[in-house]
């Protein structure tokens, strides 16, 4: 057994459009998600999320489910559309809605951590270039701020920007995310300005707001290895890398893009007059932690068809029903490779999961056996790497409920508890009971 440190967070996660519903209500407008969800073909069986879990009305409930697991902390993020409806209106009534949930949260002892952008982006936004216009910062600092003006002091920490990679390179590059665009051009231009806008709003709220609130960004990172040792694959895992992880690290904490990869681009992009020279002093300001969601490791392959001249490889790993590796060892050595090249800032692994095709059985039990042991398995490896001094300093398993999965719509369960969406009916899966159990233990 492994222990936990006494300061070690251990928590749970959901985001706005996964889980709220409430699409319609208290003055929300739709968001690109609710666009895209409406196209034919974008997303399994033509699912949405305008009712999901239905947390907008049952977060009184969830929230007890957090407090009987016995986390301490709470990460959800905030719905942009909800609190501007329209550019420039502010929506007192959609803010209500975060308000009273963090309020239930500290009446509980739960510590609420809020994501200000989980890739909602408002559809009028998106009508008028989206992430791909500069215009993005300046709608992106209005709401940072109100949003700061109204909840800072209330929340645990911040976090700015979730997984810019899924909201540029998937959104705007590979069309599977909305608003559904393949444009490299366009995704640069994202990325871009969706790093620059975490840096301006880390600066708002130290410089302007005087805030002592720890705030950060969160980054998805894929650790990768290559099929072979063949050359054209080492070309191949060297590209992966820059494409996924390269390309946010190094701005955040290097204050550069790759070179190897800017040139990689450049065949499909001919003008990066979009990066200014001192927006790249804006997007490495310091922040007070670095959140990670890990997944799976990358096995790649060398594709001269694809744009950058790599593709996945089979591997005989376990996998979860997203064909994932389970892949704990590739973690540890992700979180070395990060302090090695990068960060010694604290680590906070901001999501970890997984999805198996859970069953409701007629006793109300749901054995998640293989979900159960994933989970272990990267708990063990953080209480492993911490004894190495690592300094992970806290853990939300993703996600608290079953819910709306992006273009898998509801076909993929991540919850560790199971949610009927016809009934809205919550069960603790045995994943919950077995985290539950580490928690209160605080060793696995």
């Amino acid at each position: 057994m492994r222990k936990f440190g006494e300061s070690f967070v251990f928590g749970t996660a959901t985001s706005s459009y996964q889980v709220e519903g409430g699409a319609f209500q208290d003055g929300r407008t739709p968001s690109i998600w609710d666009t895209f969800a409406n196209i034919p073909g974008k997303v399994f069986q033509g699912n949405n999320g305008a009712v999901a879990c239905d947390h907008y009305h049952l977060y009184k409930e969830d929230i007890q489910i957090i407090k009987n697991l016995g986390v301490e902390s709470y990460r959800f993020s905030i719905a942009w559309p909800r609190i501007f409806p329209e550019e420039g209106i502010y929506n007192e009534s959609g803010m209500k809605f975060y308000k009273n949930l963090i309020s239930e949260l500290k009446a509980n002892n739960i510590k609420p951590v809020g994501t200000l952008y989980h890739w909602d982006l408002p559809q009028w936004a998106q009508d008028q270039g989206g992430w791909a216009s500069r215009k993005s910062l300046d709608w992106f600092r209005e709401y940072a701020k109100k949003v700061f003006e109204e909840l800072d002091g209330q929340v645990d920490s911040w976090i700015t920007q979730n997984e810019p990679w899924c909201a540029a390179f998937l959104g705007y590059h590979q069309g599977v995310h909305a608003p559904g665009h393949r444009n490299m051009e366009e995704a640069l231009k994202a990325a871009h300005h969706i790093l620059l806008s975490h840096g301006q709003t880390v600066k708002l709220l130290k410089e302007e707001f005087q805030s002592s609130t720890p705030i950060g960004i969160t980054l998805n990172l894929t650790p990768f290895y290559s099929a072979s040792n063949s050359y054209n694959d080492k070309i191949a895992k060297n590209n992966a890398e820059g494409y996924t992880n390269r390309w946010f690290l190094d701005p955040i904490f290097k204050g550069c893009y790759p070179v190897d990869m800017i040139n990689l681009f450049s065949k499909y992009v001919h003008d990066f007059s979009f990066i200014l020279d001192e927006d790249l002093d804006t997007i490495s300001v310091e922040c007070d932690f670095f959140g990670v969601n890990y997944y799976s490791r990358g096995l790649v392959e060398f594709n001269s068809a694809s744009d950058f001249l790599f593709g996945y490889a089979h591997s005989e790993y376990d996998k979860t029903s997203m064909g994932w590796d389970v892949s704990p060892k590739e973690f540890q050595e992700l979180i070395h490779y990060l302090r090695a090249n990068y960060t010694d800032l604290p680590i906070v692994i901001t999501e970890n999961g997984a999805s198996y095709p859970d069953q409701l059985m007629p006793d109300g039990s749901v054995h998640d056996s293989e979900r159960t042991s994933y989970i272990q398995q990267h708990l063990q490896a953080i209480a492993e790497l911490n004894d190495e001094g690592m300094n992970i300093s806290g853990y939300f398993v993703w996600s608290l409920l079953d819910n709306f999965e992006w273009a898998f719509g509801y076909n993929k369960r991540f919850g560790i508890v199971y949610v009927d969406f016809e009934t809205q009916k919550r069960t603790l899966k045995d994943s919950a009971k077995f985290y539950r159990d580490v928690v209160m233990a605080r060793e696995v």
